[in-house]
This record gives C-alpha cells, structure tokens and sequence, in this order.
C-alpha cells in the first residue's frame, strides 16, 4: 500500500502558527483582567476540590506512581512529574462543580486548560504573564476545536463536549508555555487527536469521580502527555485535522474545519465564559437565582408554600432533574434556600440532607417543566419560577440574565468572595489573602512557581 504525503492545511499553517507565538503578543485589559478573574476561580475550585472524593482518591493514586519532583499538586506537601500533576489537578479542579464554564463550547474549560497551563508552566520556569497569556490561548483554541465539530451535533453523537473542548485547550496552552514550534505544535496535536475520547456515560457517575476525571483530569493528562512527548523529541503527523483519514471525518458528518480560526486574536473567548455564583451545576444557576429573588422580596419560609412549578431548558434540564448528587439535584437546591438562610457550600454537598422530612416534602411538591422555547432563548440558560403561596398569592420570577453569565458577570470582588469562601477553610485567612493576590496580579509574577508554597497544605 502506498500512503501518499500529503500537504500541511492552510488551516493548520495558521493554527500551528498562532499557537507557536501566542506567548510573544500582548493582551487587551479585558481580557487580562477576565483571565485573572478564571484563573483564581479554577484555582479556587481546585483547593476546595483536594479535600473532596475525587480530590483525595486522585492525590493518593498519583502519589503511589511516584515521578520526578517537578511539578505542584495541589493540597499535598509532594511533588510529582507534569503529567501526573496535570492528571491530580485537574481531577481536583472538577471534583465539584464549582469551576467555569462555556455556553457556546458546551464544556468546562477551566478545570483542563488551568492544571495543563500550570504544570507545564512550572516545567518550564514560566513567567506569570506567560501562564496568563497561555490560559487565554487554551480558552480560545478549546472552544473552537468544539465549535469546528458543531458542540450540539457531538452531543448528539455521542461523544463529550467536555473532554474535547479541554484536552485541546490543555494542548494549545502547554504547547505554546513548553515553547514548542510550529512544526512541534501540529505533531502535538496529532497527539492530542489519538487522545481525544470521552462518551456521556460520566451523567451516571454519582459520586463525581469518574466526572472528575472525564472533565478535567484526563483532559489535562493527555494534554501535559502530548505537549511533553513532542518537547522530548516525539515526532508525528503534520496534520492530523485534514486529509485521508482525518480528525474531523473521524468526529463529524458536518465539520467547520475554518471555525478554527476564526477570529484568532480578535475574539477571545474567555471574554464568553462563566463564572459561577452557586457551586452548584450550571442548570441550577438561574434556578438558584429566581427563587433567593423571590424569597428575599417577599420574606418567603418553607411553610407558605404549597407548591413550585420550574421551567428550565430542555437541553439540559434533564441534567438537574432529581439527581442522587445533591450539588445537581435542582428541586433539593431550592428547597434549601428555602428551609435555610442561604444556600451554602456544606448544605448542597450534604446527602444527609436529603432525607430531611420538609426538604422532601419540598421536591414532592416542586414540578419541573422541559422548555424547548427557553432553550432557544436568548441571553442562555435562563429560567422561570411560579410559587403558589398556601394563601392563594401567585409569585413569579424570571431569571434572564444569570448572575457569572457574561450579560451579567462577577467582579474582581464577587470571584474574590467565592474564592475566600472556598479557600479559607482549608488554607486559613493569611494564606488566602495571599493567593488572592498573588492570582490577581500574577501578571507581574517573576515566576508561577511562586503560587506552589501557597497551594501546599
């Protein structure tokens, strides 16, 4: 058989190009200040993430592979080689779903592309802005591999929008901090597309560590895998995004192969990413939203109510519809801000809970509508809310705007107060402070080798 060679893709010349100098070119304000913001929330998820389930199971498994010291995992005193760290990290920054999120990509990219852009920047002794810049880089280029694929069309094909989108924005960032070439970045991503995997069997993971893994640290793994092996000299195809046999025929019946470069350098997708007030799953936010509203402005208690009717996308409702986990179990979330003064982090993680006679009575009497014209809706994820008071009053609310959303997005000090929620109770006020800071001006970070005595705990 004879295997023709063929040509190297415009496409891949300009994507291979623009991920091989992303380091060299400056950044609007926005974009740095937004980046700040994603990156203390992901780092913020991962402290909080290294004492949960799947935090835990992944410090302990990567501590019996051993591996050179190179590189942080977070919430040990240990130091393991990049691919291991890439793995434990990102298992940690989704071990909850506390961390960030892209409507458009459909996927979750903070917990892949911060942990690759981490380890590989602590292999190669990294400056902060370098890190910032390959964060941005790895938003950008993960949203489009997903959106080249069309994200609702993989969805329905099976595969998962949240293990492509990361793995390729782990890539892109890691490539471009372990200063790979532009020849070096298309044999990484030829790499990067053997690896590419993920299937939605992860919605029947109840205890979220399976999910960990899917979302974050296997994306982030196979990225630091891929990124690592080419810098050591690994050679492979120049471009595995066209010609026989290629990415897209293999992932695709109707691929956007130019959506990958779509306004490189123009739109930066960060600028599209969400933060999240709740942590909590992402069909709950505006569900969240509508019933604080209303219980604030009327001064609601449990008792008043004789029953709830939601209404919540019908793309992902069913993602949120009585679930065993109580952090996705949108009628056991509401009930809680209801029985309690506010929904905190201990009671939407706290499966005791949800035997508890009035938040069960609660869910019984709360019905979830599937609407297919709030999941064309436009700002996303929006939600309604109707409450019939056991007086007779009708309450309604509409969330539109999401709070984290970018028609309504957080500030520096919004993400501040969620990262010293999240924080403090492992690593106490002083060390909090300090990573706080140091995130929001790692821009000016000599090295992020400087955030790692402040991750060990």
């Amino acid at each position: 058989m004879t295997i023709n060679i063929e040509p190297v893709s415009p496409i891949m010349m300009d994507l291979s190009a623009y991920i091989a100098r992303s380091l060299e070119r400056e950044l609007p304000a926005p974009v740095v200040e937004k980046a700040k913001h994603h990156i203390l929330d992901t780092i913020a998820a991962m402290v909080s993430g290294a004492r949960l389930k799947p935090g835990r199971l992944a410090i302990d498994y990567v501590d019996s592979l051993g591996g050179r010291p190179d590189c942080t995992v977070i919430g040990a005193r240990f130091l393991t080689n990049a691919v291991n760290a890439a793995l434990v990290n990102g298992m940690h920054a989704h071990a909850d779903e506390t961390d960030d999120s892209h409507l458009g990509g459909r996927f979750h990219p903070g917990c892949g592309v911060v942990p690759s852009a981490l380890a590989a920047g602590e292999l190669a002794g990294r400056s902060g802005a370098d890190f910032l810049k390959a964060v941005v880089l790895g938003y950008d280029i993960g949203v489009r591999f997903n959106l080249s694929l069309g994200p609702r069309k993989l969805y329905a094909g099976g595969h998962s929008t949240h293990s492509v989108g990361t793995l390729f924005g782990g890539a892109a960032a890691s490539g471009a901090l372990l200063g790979l070439n532009d020849t070096q970045v298309r044999h990484q991503l030829s790499y990067a597309v053997q690896q590419a995997s993920g299937v939605q069997c992860w919605i029947r993971d109840d205890q979220h560590v399976e999910k960990a893994f899917d979302f974050g640290g296997m994306t982030a793994r196979n990225a630091l895998a891929a990124a690592t092996m080419v810098a050591a000299g690994c050679t492979g195809v120049d471009d595995a995004l066209s010609g026989h046999n290629n990415f897209f025929s293999a992932f695709s019946t109707d691929p956007r192969p130019d959506a990958l470069v779509e306004g490189l350098g123009v739109r930066f997708e960060i600028l599209q990413a969400s933060i999240k007030k709740w942590c909590i799953g992402s069909p709950s936010q505006a569900a969240l939203d509508a019933v604080t509203v209303l219980k604030r402005e009327h001064q609601l208690s449990a008792d008043m109510i004789e029953s709830m009717v939601l209404e919540l996308p019908d793309d992902r409702a069913h993602l949120v519809d009585n679930r065993p986990m109580p952090n996705l179990n949108v009628q056991q979330l509401m009930a809680l801000a209801l029985v309690d003064d506010m929904l905190t982090f201990d009671a939407a993680h706290d499966y005791g809970r949800m035997s508890e006679p009035q938040l069960v009575g609660l869910r019984n009497r709360t019905t979830l509508h599937y609407s297919p014209e709030l999941t064309i809706a436009e700002p996303a994820r929006q939600a309604k809310l109707t409450i019939l008071l056991k007086d007779g009053r009708e309450l309604f609310h509409h969330t539109v705007a999401v709070k984290g959303t970018p028609t309504n997005p957080m500030d520096r000090e919004d993400v501040s107060a969620k990262a010293r929620d999240l924080m403090a109770p492992l690593l106490g006020t002083e060390q909090t402070e300090a990573l706080i800071a140091q995130v929001l001006g790692i821009d000016e970070m000599r090295s992020v080798l400087e955030l790692r005595p402040l991750l060990q705990f």
